[in-house]
């Protein structure tokens, strides 16, 4: 790397994954007949037993969880169906069989790493010039499968940060039964999917402006009533089924503390995981504020982008993100519309950085290629760090590059703000380069951030070390920019 001296100062904390934070997930040991086996063996049990064994579980287990015994009601809830005369049993009996069908997942005993932070929304009972933040970190766990979790903190007058104590407790949204979807945006998603003819049309045309997975299932039903190709129709529908699904909401409680919200994959696409959410405080033309997140969703053999949006009644809608250009990693959403058009940094092909832009936030169909690797130590590829920060120079985009030995390293661009296709300078050499202590992790020789924020003209950098921890940089705002324009 090259020798020019870096403004950035590395602050003294480090958020380290903690193996005792976990979820209850839904377990299934095996096929339907192993499910039924199972349950008759517990049928099996005396009442002295069932109240023994739950008394056992309650002691070890309810401390973990906020509301363990409603977790395990639901598990029960979902395998019902395989219970024979389940109108007989005792809600103590039903408890114990949900506990069969419960494991415990340790969201982040692999990696707690790639973090954003954006200020929060709830500003009250600060001291004059500190800000409250909040921060998402992509945790991995058993399988490599990845989770988004948050963490809030302060970043005082000062520009020292302090970070929140993590709740014990963590708490795995819930999918909202049968939230509506948007008629149009799913025949515009399955046209850009090339998935829109006869068969998709037929189900389509049949569905209200505003539809749930209930009626398209019942659409799709009529559809394979009397079929002319059957295997087209198989297609049609199990396509359909798969958009519908990849397209959910989830309900984030009221009584819940952020540090104990898990976003944790749902859909086939994110089966694998959901990877890199890019947060940003949105504002639209009107003022209204929005928190997006795009991320990655990964079901172990593609890659696809998608979007968060968390709204005041505290609902988060999960979309997909469609379009010519909605393709590979690493999209990053402007904190406003720039030319009364969304705007995302991305990366299209791998190697080069994208401004794209579109009339509507889930489709994207233009895209130009603003920057290319330019000095050594991006030379493989370059990519975003977040969404662009707004300055009065211009947009500060945080980058990272990919140099020899597959080592990344954190970089700055400057884009003009009325037109941030055009690039007006960026860092020479790197502002963040893995040190001797940041090497070693799942993923060596790696720094990486997914978005930082500015504060009192200091630029705050979460980042993370080698895809296993969390660690933060500042510098001066001013000495950042003046890199950016040697």
């Amino acid at each position: 790397m090259g020798s020019g001296a870096s403004p950035i100062t590395r602050l003294p904390i480090r958020l380290a994954p903690d193996p005792s934070r976990v979820i209850a997930r839904k377990f299934l040991p095996g096929d339907d007949d192993r499910i039924r086996r199972l349950i008759e063996r517990v049928l099996r049990l005396s009442d002295a037993q069932v109240e023994h064994m739950l008394a056992q579980l309650e002691q070890r287990f309810a401390s973990r969880h906020r509301n363990a015994t409603e977790m395990v009601a639901n598990h029960y809830d979902a395998i019902e169906p395989y219970v024979p005369q389940p109108h007989k049993l005792d809600v103590r009996r039903q408890l114990l069989i949900g506990s069969y069908f419960t494991m415990e997942y340790a969201i982040e005993s692999a990696a707690l790493f790639n973090p954003s932070m954006v200020p929060a929304r709830d500003q009250t009972g600060l001291p004059t010039g500190s800000t409250r933040f909040a921060m998402s970190l992509r945790a991995t766990g058993e399988g490599h499968i990845s989770s988004i979790v948050f963490r809030r903190g302060v970043v005082d007058a000062d520009n020292n940060i302090e970070i929140e104590p993590a709740s014990p407790y963590c708490r795995l949204l819930e999918v909202i039964d049968d939230a509506p979807q948007d008629k149009e945006s799913f025949r515009q998603k399955l046209f850009d999917m090339g998935m829109y003819g006869p068969h998709t049309e037929f189900v389509v045309n049949a569905l209200k402006a505003q539809f749930t997975i209930g009626e398209l299932n019942r659409a799709i039903r009529d559809l394979r009533i009397s079929p002319t190709d059957p295997a087209a129709v198989a297609e049609a529908a199990e396509t359909m089924i798969w958009l519908a699904r990849s397209n959910y909401q989830l309900l984030l409680p009221e009584d819940a503390d952020l540090s104990e919200v898990v976003i944790f994959p749902h859909s086939e696409t994110e089966s694998h995981g959901i990877e890199d959410a890019r947060f940003v405080n949105f504002t639209d033309d009107d003022g209204s504020p929005y928190y997006y997140g795009t991320y990655t969703a990964y079901n172990g053999y593609r890659i696809m982008p998608q979007l968060f949006e968390i709204d005041e009644a505290l609902r988060v809608k999960v979309s997909t993100i469609h379009g010519r250009f909605a393709q590979n990693k690493g999209m990053a959403l402007f904190p406003r519309k720039i030319g009364g058009k969304y705007t995302m940094i991305s990366r299209l092909d791998n190697e080069n950085l994208f401004l794209m832009q579109s009339d509507q936030l889930y489709s994207w169909n233009e895209a130009k290629r603003i920057q290319e690797p330019k000095y050594p130590w991006e030379f493989v590829q370059i990519g975003n760090c977040g969404s662009p920060l707004e300055t009065e120079a211009g947009w500060l985009l945080l980058t990272h590059g990919v140099g020899p030995m597959r080592q990344y390293c954190i970089g700055a661009t400057l884009l003009s703000r009325d037109n941030p296709a055009e690039v007006i300078g960026q860092t020479r050499e790197p502002l963040l380069e893995p040190e001797e202590d940041e090497r070693s992790g799942y993923v060596p020789n790696v720094v990486y951030s997914c978005g930082g924020m500015i504060h009192h003209e200091t630029l705050i950098i979460p980042y993370a070390m080698s895809d296993m921890y969390t660690g933060f940089a500042k510098a001066r705002l001013q000495d950042v920019l003046a890199l950016c324009r040697d």
